[in-house]
């Protein structure tokens, strides 16, 4: 059984190539020309039957001859990008590319085309996700590893070295990080059928965020509460907190409050008095144990995007809590990451296929008494998850659950929000 799986493997790998070398090298006129070669082929194997062998020859050489002067006409160029530093999943974006032609004759016919990294799946990937090996399994593996598709840009004739300015404009898929791997100029050959590629190695990466939804404005719940370290835990500095006034020593008081300065312009000691800081710090949890990726992780990931890019963090803290390979907290507001930062990170956030729940729950658990509130974004509504909710209950600490899924559940609680991918919208607006 397992060399049926890396038969169909390496065969569906190299249609996948063959697949992608046609499309690089042949223009519109060529892919018509090599169509019509594989027709008049099929056509024209009796060649007494039918005279289509005499299309299948003549096209065969001028396909022949259009490979063959396209070797010839490769001269070098110099590709310049300015990428955007982010893009969204779901949405087209442009940037502009300078071309200089580096050769010392005029070049035409030229086009475009950005090489990306290699979407087709490794052997482990295309063998764990399928049941049996099929093509269309293959192409869907393939067709999730691409991140985006950016189009090919048609390129002015460049007399020697000359430049032009293209724009170049793509679509994002889904989230993630769209890798470059360099550029390639394609030339096409006098007959317009074959072009010649010239490849520029130009790598480069672009994250591709999670498409957001537009939240409607509700008040987090939970009030203030002491944070150990005050202002100077949210600035990373120390554990002190937030300066008061200065007052007379008193015994027991440390050594390192003293105001040097007063002290020696009073000549009696003087200390510096802090007071303990009490601000909001929510918990953004996301649940990230699934057997594999799909619309309904998909959907939970952009919740918490548009959460942590909606919510206020000016006077508050926010963690982005998760599991990933170990457990993760990212803490935004007061001096913290900007919320920005957190969409990034959610770009890369992947399953915790295989570990259980119980990761997640003690780690939340464990920053319980600092937490004014905590939103659960789930993707089941299984044993593990109901004990969470029901700890945090317990402990007091105000919640928002959101449940993404297909499945309808039964006689969920009345504060449990339940919302269907493809209309997660709709489900916010009750918030």
């Amino acid at each position: 059984m397992n060399f049926v799986w890396r038969l169909s493997y390496r065969l569906f790998s190299a249609v996948s190539g063959v697949w992608f070398w046609i499309t690089r090298r042949f223009t519109g006129a060529g892919y018509l020309a090599l169509g019509t070669l594989v027709t008049s082929g099929a056509l024209g194997v009796d060649t007494n039957q039918t005279l289509a062998y005499q299309i299948f020859t003549f096209l065969f050489a001028l396909i022949a001859a259009a490979m063959l002067a396209a070797l010839f006409a490769r001269p070098g160029f110099q590709v310049v990008r300015t990428l955007p530093r982010v893009i969204t999943a779901g949405q087209t974006f442009d940037y502009r590319v300078l071309v200089k032609n580096l050769g010392a004759r005029p070049a035409d016919g030229l086009a475009l085309l950005e090489d990306m990294a290699d979407p087709r799946p490794a052997f482990a990937a295309f063998r764990s996700a399928q049941k049996f090996p099929t093509y269309r399994g293959w192409w869907r593996l393939s067709m999730r590893a691409q991140v985006a598709h950016i189009d090919d840009a048609p390129l002015p004739a460049l007399a020697p070295r000359a430049e032009t300015e293209v724009r170049m404009q793509g679509r994002a898929y889904h989230r993630g990080t769209l890798s470059l791997t360099g550029a390639t100029v394609a030339r096409a050959d006098p007959l317009g059928l074959f072009r010649s590629l010239s490849r520029v190695a130009l790598p480069d990466k672009v994250v591709v965020l999670p498409r957001r939804y537009t939240l409607p404005h509700f008040e987090l719940p939970g009030a203030r509460r002491y944070q150990h370290g005050g202002v100077a835990l949210a600035s990373s500095v120390g554990e002190s907190e937030e300066f008061m006034s200065l007052r007379d020593y008193r015994p027991g008081d440390p050594l390192q409050r003293i105001h040097w300065k007063s002290y020696a312009r009073s000549g009696k000691p003087v200390v510096k008095e802090y007071q303990d800081e009490f601000f909001e710090r929510h918990a953004l949890v996301l649940d990230t144990f699934a057997e594999r990726g799909n619309a309904v992780f998909e959907e939970a990931v952009s919740l918490a995007a548009s959460f942590a890019c909606t919510l206020d963090t000016q006077e508050s803290l926010l963690d982005l809590m998760f599991v990933g390979g170990e457990s993760y907290c990212y803490t935004a507001g007061r001096g913290q990451m900007q919320p920005g930062s957190l969409v990034e990170i959610l770009a890369g956030v992947r399953i915790s296929a295989g570990q259980p729940f119980s990761h997640l729950h003690h780690a939340v658990l464990a920053r319980r008494a600092s937490l004014s509130g905590c939103i659960l974004i789930l993707i089941e509504w299984d044993d593990a998850r109901q004990a969470l909710v029901r700890a945090l209950q317990q402990g007091g600490v105000p919640l928002v659950v959101l449940l993404v899924s297909e499945k309808n559940i039964a006689s969920p609680p009345a504060w449990l929000r339940v919302l269907t991918p493809g209309k997660i919208e709709e489900g916010l607006s009750a918030l």
